[in-house]
């Protein structure tokens, strides 16, 4: 069944994600997946609308019998994030992504799978034609630019929902109904670092940290997985003490949303002090590897000599560029008190390279918090200005307190018990979900997120469970049932 998935069950939704893995759809490149999920509007004869964000809005009227149930709005986003192996010439601007089925997971070969959100895009297209759903009328939004910066959610207009129950589509458990979901929000460093010309009687090295797991720098921050720009600040933190290291550059990372898997940086040593360097970085790299040995069994260290480079950073410029990677927090700060194994704060260094005057570091943080996210960007900010680096304080958005008394939760709950004879979790998720944004917008809203298990997503090893998918959509046509028994005046 390799490259096709049209025919797993439920066929409906495997039909519409198997298209949507043929269209690119980057995060604000996602033109021509909104272009397909308008055509299956157009094709039913629904009410389609795109607007001024990117964001496609369909409408369907309720199941015969349910018309004066509650109006429920879908919705999932449709763009992902495009992340590739080094190897990979995979380009996501044109090319379609090449999918595999492997011991009951789909998965992608070399890049993002992109189940992450296509799975729900897919789900929600289904819904419209599964002669088994029964609903009440149903307003489907499909937003763009969430992995980036979620401005679909943002540009939502006054009066263009009319719906005041919502169910997101974006988590990753079929029994769990998510009721909350952690606020973020990214820092920007620029530090001065005084390039120089070499000293010529130098021996120039590149370092290079690979071979780790990544992941989504939300729900995966839990697994405490290496992160590669980190673990490379701290080698050459390390080995800087012994020997003096001119940086020439840095590079790692390149999603605000991803832990970083491969960094590499280009040093100069003096001359004799070469192959003492060269000890220093094998002794730490077989260190990490001890350290990260049951999280990240894949991490390797290299360490190989290359030509001159034309520029490195002054002493003092080296010394406090490598200080600010190797100080600033990354990882689980704080777990929650109250829900067992629930990151309650942490943040990512997510992306490091030199620029032509700087070395550019980025952060992301998150926390279900609002104190434990002012507090984690004040101390990145704090570090900063101890450096000398320049802090412009980059995309926010805002979380969502759990609401245990919704109407919307009591009937998933009992849509779970229908199907599958018990209760479902009740969670809350360490990731920046739309229903936060929307719930701002529109504060009476009744919100909970659905989904299905996504293992590895925003890396190359993103997979998804095929049976988890039906367990899902299983709960959510339960779930638009349960709701259309529900009193209500459609809106």
């Amino acid at each position: 069944m390799a490259d096709d998935l049209s025919g797993i069950e439920p066929r409906l939704l495997w039909r519409h994600f198997d298209m949507l893995r043929k269209v690119p759809r980057c995060s604000k490149h996602e033109e021509r997946a909104a272009e397909y999920v308008l055509s299956v509007g157009r094709r039913m004869g629904l009410d389609c609308e795109m607007d001024g964000a990117g964001n496609v809005l369909l409408r369907k009227g309720a199941t015969p019998g349910r018309v004066g149930s509650p109006t429920v709005l879908l919705q999932a986003h449709l763009d992902m994030v495009c992340e590739k192996n080094r190897d990979s010439d995979h380009d996501f601007s044109i090319d379609p992504i090449r999918v595999k089925v492997e011991e009951g997971f789909v998965s992608a070969v070399g890049t993002t799978l992109g189940a992450d959100n296509g799975i729900g895009v897919a789900a929600a297209l289904a819904v419209l034609a599964d002669p088994e759903a029964v609903h009440g009328p149903l307003e489907l939004l499909f937003t763009v630019d969430e992995e980036d910066g979620m401005s679909g959610a943002r540009g939502l207009r006054e009066g263009q929902i009319a719906a005041r129950m919502m169910i997101n589509l974006d988590t990753e458990d079929p029994h769990a109904v998510y009721v909350g979901c952690a606020g973020g929000e990214t820092s920007n460093l620029r530090l001065p670092v005084g390039w120089v010309r070499p000293d010529q009687a130098g021996a120039a090295f590149e370092v290079v940290v690979g071979g780790l797991s990544g992941g989504h720098s939300g729900v995966d921050i839990s697994l405490e997985r290496g992160n590669a720009i980190k673990l490379l600040g701290l080698l050459l933190w390390v080995a800087g003490e012994r020997v003096q290291l001119g940086l020439s550059s840095l590079r790692g990372g390149d999603k605000h949303n991803a832990i970083p898997r491969e960094a590499e940086a280009v040093v100069v040593v003096p001359l004799d002090r070469g192959e003492e360097f060269q000890r220093l970085v094998d002794a730490v790299g077989s260190a990490l590897r001890e350290e990260y040995r049951a999280v990240d069994p894949g991490l390797w260290v290299e360490v190989s000599a290359v030509e001159m480079p034309a520029r490195v950073a002054s002493p003092e410029g080296s010394r406090r560029a490598i200080g600010l990677v190797a100080a600033l927090p990354s990882g689980v700060l704080r777990w929650s008190s109250e829900i067992p194994d629930l990151v309650e704060t942490s943040t990512n260094l997510s992306v490091a390279f030199t620029e032509e005057e700087d070395l550019f570091l980025q952060t992301a943080s998150r926390s279900s918090s609002k104190v434990g996210l002012e507090a984690t960007t004040a101390t990145i900010r704090a570090a900063a200005a101890l450096a000398g680096a320049r802090v412009e304080r980059g995309d926010s958005y805002p979380g969502r307190l759990p609401r245990l008394d919704s109407k919307l939760l009591s009937a998933c709950r009992a849509a779970h018990r229908d199907i599958f004879g018990g209760d479902p979790e009740v969670k809350s998720i360490h990731a920046g979900l739309e229903m936060g944004i929307i719930g701002e917008k529109l504060p009476e809203m009744d919100m909970v997120s659905l989904g299905t298990t996504i293992e590895h997503p925003h890396s190359p090893n993103e997979r998804v469970k095929i049976s988890a998918v039906a367990e899902f959509y299983r709960f959510l046509l339960a779930a638009l049932e349960r709701i259309s028994e529900m009193e209500g005046t459609g809106g």
